[in-house]
């Protein structure tokens, strides 16, 4: 249960004053549901207000503090047209005060004429004219010290102003309590924070305070880590299944090349784990087509061999189904029996899987998280595989380790490579392997750039890489965050490809039905569609040798790990590949930097790095769709600078200073509750 002290804090966003429905849709829209979300919605710039007594077109574009009075009504015959107030200064120089969309008798009744008024707000230059449009605040000039010098600019969505959101974050900070102190003496007195409440505070009143910004995002991120250190300090307490194959299975695959180095170092290692009687929690990253299903399949052998089952869990469908055909192809001749699972599977095929891995005569199951439903049950689960696993949270893994009456050893994969802070933020209870090496035959890939304006160009280029005997994927532009508009692009460009090129295009969308979609990649992969229109769900796992060419449509819209992912689909065979990244006109400073490097480097490690610079974790990691926990205070710079001391920082009281128990950790505790790491508490408990 959370502490008593932090109750007001966790309110509901409707207990504090002046929040009715209509107000809760735009914080809704914030994602503001409580006290504390507003509380941690910190401002994202300030306004340094210039008081004056002197109008000056010197002054246009700042926000100016200056007492007017007011001298005529202009309103116009339109109800959609402006609605002026005149006013001069003590000089007598002019300003029109603006107000869209208001009935007239609300500006006349806060600006009398010949009444001075302090008004403040962002001065314009209209022609040769002055403007202030909405102005924030309209005093009698008796009040005007009530206007700060200095203040904050929230986020804000449709129907919130930023006075409201201030006052909104005045009643949640007056409801954060003073909390006992968690981080370690000696870190708290070299770095020179302050104490919890007084840097919320701090960074609500200056958004420059960088002394009270560290704190909270070290308080944030340390939570992180401790809770990380607590799953891996449960997990360690679980009884696992040792598990040590024999080889016979392994000796028996029949492989078109030698494995890598990386590969053999990355399967020792996991090999090396599961052989303890402490369940394996392993991390295996790699590059696009750096072999980590090769890597994968020896270790479910290794598990087979001991007399023992093994599970594939991929996050989509066509993923899983690929996964599955691909397994099948390698282990071809071998007395070894792979069975899927996806919410497709139904009557008689479900519940002969089902049987089979109840009695043991299924090896080794694929599947989506169908696999994680209350009817599965395993005789003997000793490995679990998650292919992804930015896409499954940590509460998913637990799911999938309670079908084992022992803890299962984890192996989790991603072709997503993760820059370091984040495998530390996201996987600190995890060992990492990594896959570096490419293995032989990968085709190094071409990347240009081209103007979507060249789009004829393009389809020309198109037709004669299709003549010649080649396959292509053209992706379609994120239109916005919705499978509906993605949809709505992908078929249009079809339609267009299909007047040139007929029944060569094939399609597929995130909202057909599965047995369409399946369809639909079979008859490309079988070379009876040349073209395959898709949208990004075709991101990862989709394996067609004889595509050599991808066509990325609004490139600029898109992440760097996302058109990395994407330009993987293709330099999967014996051809020079080729990856044509089409951008709309006008590009921003990050869209041109993101497309430069792509052109650059075929470094999927290089490319997260930059991708965290760019655009924050969340977006790398998928937790924005996922339902993990996102950093709401630190940054991808506060991240890199503080994840090593926040580390050092946990494990010294789990080692030294007596862990949860004593003082310190009491106040640790609080922490965890604060950021919503909690499950980690009731996971120490239970474990």
């Amino acid at each position: 249960m959370r502490p008593d002290i932090l109750n007001p804090l966790f309110a509901e966003i409707s207990a504090l004053k002046g929040v009715g429905p209509a107000l809760a849709k735009p914080l809704e829209r914030l994602a503001l549901a409580r006290a504390v979300d507003v509380a941690f919605h910190l401002p994202v710039s300030f306004i340094d207000r210039r008081l004056t007594d002197e109008l000056s077109m010197a002054d246009a574009g700042r926000v100016i503090g200056i007492e007017l009075t007011p001298v005529d009504y202009r309103a116009s015959g339109s109800a959609r047209a402006p609605f002026r107030v005149q006013a001069v200064d003590r000089h007598g120089n002019g300003v029109a005060l603006v107000y869209f969309g208001r009935n007239s008798a609300w500006p006349r009744k806060l600006l009398p004429l010949n009444e001075p008024r302090f008004v403040s707000g962002k001065l314009e230059s209209y022609g040769d004219t002055l403007q202030i449009v909405h102005p924030d605040y309209v005093l009698p000039p008796e009040e005007a010290e009530t206007i700060p010098a200095r203040e904050a600019v929230y986020g804000l969505s449709e129907g919130l102003t930023n006075n409201r959101m201030r006052d909104l974050a005045g009643q949640a900070l007056a409801r954060a309590p003073e909390l006992p102190e968690w981080i370690e003496p000696s870190l708290l007195a070299r770095k020179g924070w302050p104490g919890w409440r007084e840097a919320l505070t701090r960074a609500h009143a200056d958004p420059s305070d960088a002394l009270a910004r560290e704190r909270l995002a070290y308080d944030e991120i340390f939570a992180g880590q401790l809770a990380l250190m607590l799953v891996r300090q449960s997990s360690r307490k679980r009884r696992g299944v040792p598990i040590a194959g024999d080889g016979r299975l392994r000796a028996m695959l029949n492989l078109p090349f030698a494995p890598t180095g990386a590969q053999r170092r990355a399967f020792g290692e996991i090999e090396g784990d599961m052989a303890q009687g402490v369940p394996m929690l392993r991390l295996l990253q790699g590059d696009v087509g750096s072999g980590k299903t090769l890597v994968a399949l020896m270790a479910l052998l290794n598990a087979v061999e001991a007399g023992a089952q093994g599970a594939l869990l991929a996050p989509t469908e066509i993923l899983a189904r690929q996964h599955y055909e691909g397994l099948r192809r390698m282990v071809a001749g071998l007395p070894v029996e792979i069975a899927i699972l996806t919410g497709r599977e139904k009557g008689k095929v479900r519940e002969a899987t089902l049987m089979g891995l109840a009695d043991g005569s299924i090896d080794i199951l694929v599947g989506t998280h169908a696999i994680f439903q209350e009817a599965v049950r395993y005789r003997n689960l000793a490995l679990a595989v998650i292919d992804e696993q930015h896409r499954f949270g940590v509460a998913q893994r637990m799911m999938l380790a309670a079908k084992a009456e022992r803890t299962p050893h984890l192996l989790v994969m991603t072709a997503t490579p993760i820059p370091r802070t984040l495998t530390l933020t996201y996987y600190g209870e995890m060992d990492v392997s990594r896959l570096d090496e490419m293995p032989p035959g990968r085709q190094p890939i071409q990347t240009l750039v081209m103007s979507s304006q060249r789009l004829e160009e393009v389809v020309e280029a198109l037709a004669r890489h299709v003549e010649g005997g080649g396959q292509a994927y053209w992706v379609c532009p994120l239109v916005e965050e919705s499978e509906t508009s993605d949809q709505a692009a992908a078929e249009a460009r079809a339609e267009a490809l299909k007047m040139r090129f007929g029944e060569r295009v094939g399609l597929v969308h995130g909202r057909m039905k599965g047995t369409d979609k399946d369809a639909a990649m079979d008859a490309f992969a079988a070379n009876r569609t040349q073209i395959l229109v898709a949208t990004t769900v075709i991101e990862v796992g989709v394996d067609v040798p004889n595509a050599s060419l991808i066509i990325i449509e609004g490139a600029d819209r898109f992440g760097l790990a996302q058109l990395h992912q994407l330009r993987g689909r293709v330099g999967r065979g014996d051809k020079a590949s080729v990856c044509l990244l089409l951008r709309g006109g006008a590009l921003s400073e990050t869209a041109r930097a993101r497309l430069a490097l792509m052109r650059e480097t075929n470094d999927g490690f290089r490319i997260a790095e930059e991708d965290l610079r760019l655009r924050g974790a969340g977006e790398i990691l998928g937790t924005r769709q996922s339902g993990e926990a996102q950093l709401k205070l630190a940054t991808p710079e506060h991240l890199s600078a503080l994840i090593d001391a926040a580390r050092d920082d946990a494990h010294l009281l789990m080692e030294r200073d007596g862990g949860l128990a004593q003082e310190r950790g009491q106040a640790a505790r609080t922490c965890l509750y604060l950021f919503e790491r909690d499950a980690a508490v009731g996971l120490l408990r239970s474990g």
